[in-house]
C-alpha cells in the first residue's frame, strides 16, 4: 500500500499537550534546573540567584509551580511596596520571575499560560530619570576620582566618559578585546545578549595607554587574556567601583550622580553636537532604536528651518543647500 494510503486509512491522532511535572516547586525548580541552564545562556547568572534568594525564595519558593496564580504574584508585589522598594527595581524583580516562569512553561514544567499565571500590572516608573552632566561637572568629577585612593578609578571613570561604554562592558573587558589599529573595542557579549563595536577616539586611546603604564606598574599582567582593570590585592577583575565613586560624587555634593549617568552625558553631547539619533543609536549599542529616542527631546530645533525649504522654494527664492542635501 502506498504511504498515501496508509495516510488515509490511519485516522489523525490528536496532539496532546505534555503533563505537568506534579509537586515541582519554584524552589527545587530553580535550584535543579533553572540556574543550571542559566549559566550556560546568560552573561550575569549570578545575578539571578541573588535576586532569588533575596526577593523570591522565603515568599514563593515552597510554592509548587502549579500552586502560583497571579493573586499569589500581585500580594508578592505588594508586599515588596510595603518594604519601601522603588518601582524600577520591582519591576526587575518582576521580569526576573516571568522570566523563571517562562522557561518552566517552555519545558513543559508549568502548564498554566501567560494569562493565567503573571503580575496583573507593572509598577507605573513616572517619567525616566536621565541626567547630564554639564562640561563643567565632567571635569570637577574627573578630579575628584583621581583624588581618591583608588588604583585605577579616574581612568575607569574617564573611559567611560570617553566611549559611553557599560559599566559592566568596562569591568569586564581584556586587552584581547581592544584593536589599537583599527581603534576599535569588541564587547563579546552586551546586554542585549550580542556583541557590539565601541568606536574609540584617540584620546580613548591615551587613557588606555595610562591605563596599560599603571597596571605594569602594578606589576599586574597585560596580556591578551588579561582584564584591563585588575583588584591588585584578588587579582581579578573588579565586581564594582561603587564604594569609591560614592566617595568621589559626595565629595562634590553630586551624590545623585550614578556611573551609568556617564553613559548618558556620552549621548548628549554626541546629540547637542550635531550627531545623528541613528549615530547615536550605533555608538551606544542599543539594538532598538527606540532605546535611543529617549535621548530625542535633546536635538537641536531644526524643523523650523525646515519648512522653511519649502516656503522658500514656492516664493521663488533659491535654497540650494536644502536642494542638494
Amino acid at each position: 500500500m502506498s504511504i498515501l494510503g496508509r495516510l488515509r486509512l490511519s485516522p489523525l491522532k490528536e496532539a496532546v499537550p505534555p503533563k505537568a511535572e506534579t509537586g515541582v516547586s519554584l524552589a527545587s525548580f530553580f535550584d535543579e534546573r533553572y540556574l543550571p541552564f542559566a549559566s550556560m545562556t546568560k552573561r550575569r547568572p549570578e545575578l539571578d540567584r541573588l535576586v532569588f534568594n533575596k526577593h523570591m525564595r522565603a515568599s514563593l519558593g515552597d510554592l509548587a509551580l502549579e500552586e502560583i496564580t497571579t493573586e499569589r504574584l500581585d500580594s508578592w508585589v505588594l508586599d515588596q511596596i510595603s518594604k519601601g522598594y522603588k518601582p524600577g527595581t520591582i519591576n526587575k524583580h518582576i521580569n526576573y520571575l516571568h522570566r523563571i516562569l517562562n522557561v518552566a512553561r517552555s519545558w513543559g514544567v508549568l502548564t498554566a499560560s501567560r494569562d493565567r499565571v503573571r503580575v496583573s500590572r507593572r509598577i507605573p516608573m513616572g517619567d525616566h530619570r536621565q541626567t547630564f552632566l554639564a562640561e563643567t561637572q565632567i571635569h570637577s568629577i574627573l578630579e575628584s576620582c583621581r583624588r581618591e585612593n583608588h588604583p585605577y578609578l579616574d581612568l575607569f571613570v574617564h573611559l567611560l566618559i570617553l566611549t559611553g561604554a557599560r559599566s559592566s562592558e568596562a569591568r569586564l573587558a581584556r586587552w584581547r578585546d581592544i584593536d589599537l589599529q583599527k581603534m576599535i573595542w569588541t564587547v563579546p557579549l552586551s546586554k542585549s545578549g550580542r556583541s557590539r563595536r565601541i568606536v574609540l577616539s584617540s584620546a580613548a586611546l591615551q587613557v588606555l595607554a595610562q591605563l596599560k603604564n599603571r597596571t605594569q606598574q602594578l606589576e599586574l599582567p597585560v596580556q591578551a587574556e588579561s582584564f584591563l582593570f585588575i583588584n591588585p590585592r584578588l587579582k581579578l577583575p573588579y565586581t564594582s567601583f561603587h564604594l569609591a565613586w560614592d566617595r568621589a560624587r559626595r565629595r562634590l555634593g553630586m551624590k545623585e550622580v550614578r556611573i551609568h549617568d556617564l553613559r548618558h552625558t556620552y549621548a548628549s553631547l554626541l546629540i547637542n553636537r550635531g550627531a545623528s539619533i541613528y549615530e547615536v543609536q550605533k555608538l551606544l549599542g542599543h539594538y532598538h532604536i527606540s532605546m535611543t529616542e529617549r535621548y530625542a527631546h535633546l536635538l537641536p530645533d531644526t524643523l523650523h528651518q525646515r519648512v522653511e525649504i519649502v516656503a522658500e522654494l514656492l516664493a521663488g527664492k533659491s535654497a540650494p543647500s536644502a536642494l542638494h542635501s
